[in-house]
């Protein structure tokens, strides 16, 4: 018998999910299903992704709506449009031997007018991703007020994507009994927040602990010299033959220049970020679930909801900023109870962020060395071998061709002929790691570490730092993030996105690293260079005006075009304004020394 039988889920589910697949429930599913079947509790569900919270929350909706009628009974609600199709797709394989189940995807970057003919057909269950519902609503072509269940899965990705506003405007569509069932990886201060405000007293379920990545996913860091990043990302993808992996990125650029660089050396590959178009997008993600790719290089954004078994590994080329985000990544690996590895490639001064995930996690990363020319050549020698073993021979159709093959192969020897066939492929990681260098960069250079990505003054460590900081008077007042930031630069001053460090994003300036051999480059390329109207000023940070370091804390004083660091103990208040942009309370907005104000809070989004 079925153990999800004893769960409380009848025969026909269980039959069509015994189908695909299921014999035993997830630990979440085993917790949750018993408690979610009584239909009188709102419900807080805290577990990593990959662990089967679709059937968590999907399989009782089948059992507790009446599909006798064709209205909206359900609304789940997720942060992708490839986490929408999904769950939409397991609600309707748990269903298949069940009459008249109406489930509608409605997501963005498809046509809306499907949607719609969908929705007035009839539907009990709507999966949707915030924007597009929302739309629909404004439109008045569907009608929430007989909705009993509101299921907000992946609840720190849709916050995270900033869809706070449109949830609260959706939930106000519907009716105030309705029970509401939040599913999230992390607990974040913004979730517990929308727990309070649309919760009556959840039942709370935590598998693990909270904010904890998937105990079967292996944490490994290498640190490398910023020049060599790619070489090494090479070669630990070259040391693991079988890889099946997610690349992460911080930028749409770096994701694209990694994407090329790798399909020019000859690796399946292929790039998903936010510049595609909703087609290309399913052309990649399609390839991708049938293997034809090996290597998916994507960005937070573009992978979120992405759910492909069997990803083998995830290798962060990029650190994210955020602990929940480094969980979402590695969460990608190790799903439905199999194992997998997360791996991130840093320079010495993110040693610090390594730390700082580690203790958000409560687990130890594993320090790992980049293999040598030699281990890479032999792990590909010894996959060939194992790929020959283990061959299914096809005796009928081969059989035919023997009697040419062993002619062909008569004055070879069973030693000699081995030798020939796995060299076939062998030859080609010889070749190129012949003499190869030591990728490894010394803990020592710049002893950076254990500072949380901060430089270390002139004179400690070993070695003089590859890297200059600049500093730019443009930042979050003037819309950019750290995206936007690097693809302004990449473009001003034609140098590449994968050669920019760290990129520190403030409100009215920023800085940002760049190798010491592009410092030139990049200060010509601003050479006279203007943003809506005033000059843009890069100078290499503490050099001339824009740090002047004469004391305590401060904010920063306007002259010319640029701002400059005030050490005079900042936040002291002139004329209606504040130094270092600090909030003017009366009036709502940013106020420079001027006392003119600087955003209208009406218009004014969360940068800050």
């Amino acid at each position: 018998m079925n153990p999800f039988i004893n769960l409380g889920i009848r025969h026909d589910i269980v039959n069509a999910i015994s189908e695909l697949g299921f014999e035993n429930p997830t630990p979440i599913q085993e917790q949750s299903i018993p408690v979610l079947l009584t239909g009188s509790n709102d419900f807080v569900g805290l577990a990593q992704t990959g662990t089967g919270k679709t059937a968590a929350f999907g399989l009782p909706l089948l059992e507790l709506l009446d599909f006798e009628v064709n209205y909206p009974q359900a609304l789940v609600l997720c942060p992708t449009r490839e986490l929408c199709l999904q769950i939409t797709n397991d609600i309707k394989n748990y269903s298949k031997k069940m009459n008249n189940v109406n489930v509608v995807a409605v997501y963005g970057g498809a046509s809306i007018s499907d949607q719609l003919r969908q929705i007035k057909r009839g539907v009990q269950i709507v999966v949707a991703t915030p924007g597009r519902m929302l739309d629909i609503i404004n439109r008045k072509a569907i009608d929430f007020s007989q909705v009993r269940f509101v299921v907000l899965d992946e609840a720190d990705e849709m916050l995270n994507m900033g869809f706070q506003e449109d949830i609260d405007s959706i939930l106000s569509t519907t009716p105030d009994e309705k029970k509401t069932w939040l599913f999230s990886a992390t607990m974040p201060t913004e979730v517990r927040r929308i727990a309070k405000k649309y919760m009556n007293e959840p039942f709370e379920l935590t598998m693990g602990t909270k904010n904890t990545g998937n105990a079967n996913i292996e944490h490994e860091y290498y640190i490398v010299r910023a020049r060599d990043k790619y070489a090494a990302f090479k070669r630990i993808v070259d040391f693991n033959p079988d890889i099946f992996g997610i690349v992460f990125c911080r930028t749409k650029i770096e994701t694209q220049d990694i994407a090329e660089a790798l399909l020019k050396d000859g690796y399946n590959a292929d790039s998903l970020h936010g510049d595609l178009s909703q087609q290309q997008r399913d052309k990649v993600m399609k390839r991708y679930r049938d293997r034809s790719l090996q290597l998916l290089i994507a960005t937070d954004v573009a992978a979120r909801g992405i759910d492909v078994n069997d990803v083998t590994h995830v290798i962060n080329y990029s650190l994210p900023d955020e602990v929940e985000n480094y969980t979402h990544r590695s969460g990608r690996t190790a799903r439905a109870g199999k194992t997998g590895v997360s791996i991130s490639i840093i320079n010495a001064k993110e040693l610090g962020k390594i730390r700082q995930i580690e203790r958000g996690l409560g687990k130890k990363f594993v320090k790992a060395e980049i293999p040598t020319g030699f281990d890479v050549c032999e792990k590909q020698l010894f996959s060939i071998v194992h790929k020959i073993h283990d061959v299914q021979v096809n005796e009928q159709q081969i059989e035919q061709y023997l009697p040419r093959i062993m002619e062909e192969f008569k004055d070879l020897t069973k030693e000699d002929f081995i030798k020939r066939f796995a060299s076939i492929e062998f030859n080609r990681f010889l070749d190129y790691y012949k003499n190869a260098p030591d990728l490894n960069a010394p803990l020592e250079e710049g002893r950076r570490f254990e500072r949380d990505g901060e430089r270390a003054p002139r004179g400690e460590g070993a070695g003089k730092s590859e890297y200059t900081r600049l500093f730019i008077n443009l930042g979050s007042v003037d819309e950019f993030n750290r995206g936007d930031l690097l693809g302004y630069i990449c473009n001003q001053s034609k140098i590449s996105g994968r050669t920019v460090g760290k990129i520190d994003v403030k409100g009215v300036y920023s800085f940002f690293e760049v190798p010491n051999a592009d410092v030139e480059k990049v200060m010509g390329g601003f050479k006279e260079a203007e943003f809506k109207g005033r000059p843009v000023r890069i100078e290499i940070s503490g050099e001339g005006s824009s740090e002047r370091r004469e004391g305590g804390g401060g904010g920063y004083q306007r002259r010319e075009g640029g701002y400059n660091r005030e050490r005079s103990g900042g936040g002291e208040r002139r004329e209606g304004g504040y130094k270092g942009g600090e909030r003017n309370a009366s009036a709502g907005g940013f106020r420079d020394f001027s006392g003119k104000r600087r955003e209208d809070r009406g218009e004014r989004k969360r940068r800050f």
